[in-house]
């Protein structure tokens, strides 16, 4: 069972391996490193994979990452706010092999239609041990304590193990919509 772990500095060198394998595979979208570029009155927050070096910009990341489930914390205009967890190994102490993300609304058009209430990533080397799966089960009871009644969860066409994934947790094919597979899984709100 992986376990689901606050944001935290402890993380720091393990999250940082994690980016480079995520590159290196050609997988840079899911490295959890933020890139949002100034919007309307939001000026931007923007991070860098050789800038979370420094353990105080990475403790900013972090307090970002955390304080994201909060009204107040600086996001880009129309998106809503998030509970992020890092994916920790059970038999590894301190060691991130990925993150989950549970987006509180799905109100702005890219996330109604194919970002969803869900995003997660695990890192190459961790994947086909369940994680992904072990993740997302644990999830679905935190957004119904959210009162979030059903989530929209979905992943590329091509991506038949993140299918698997959701369809393993009870996620209902609405169909495909922009490139993506739409389920729902309902959380028993």
């Amino acid at each position: 069972m992986v376990l689901l772990a606050t944001p935290h500095a402890r993380f720091h060198w393990t999250f940082l391996a994690a980016v480079d394998e995520f590159r290196a595979n050609g997988e840079p979208a899911h490295d959890g490193v933020l890139n949002w570029p100034a919007e309307g009155d939001f000026p931007g927050l923007v991070f860098t994979r050789e800038g979370l070096e420094d353990s105080a910009e990475f403790d900013r990341f972090v307090a970002n990452r955390v304080g994201d489930a909060e009204v107040g914390n600086p996001r880009p205009p129309g998106w809503t706010t998030a509970t992020y967890w890092w994916l920790e190994d059970p038999d590894r102490v301190d060691e991130f092999v990925g993150s989950i993300s549970l987006r509180h609304h799905i109100d702005h058009p890219m996330l109604a239609t194919v970002g969803g209430h869900v995003g997660y990533s695990v890192r190459p080397r961790a994947r086909r041990r369940g994680f992904a799966s072990d993740a997302l089960r644990q999830v679905v009871p935190l957004a119904a304590a959210r009162g979030i009644p059903r989530l929209l969860v979905t992943c590329d066409l091509d991506n038949v193990a993140s299918a698997r994934t959701i369809e393993a947790n009870g996620g209902e094919l609405e169909g495909e919509l922009g490139g993506k597979r739409r389920y729902w899984i309902t959380t028993g709100a």
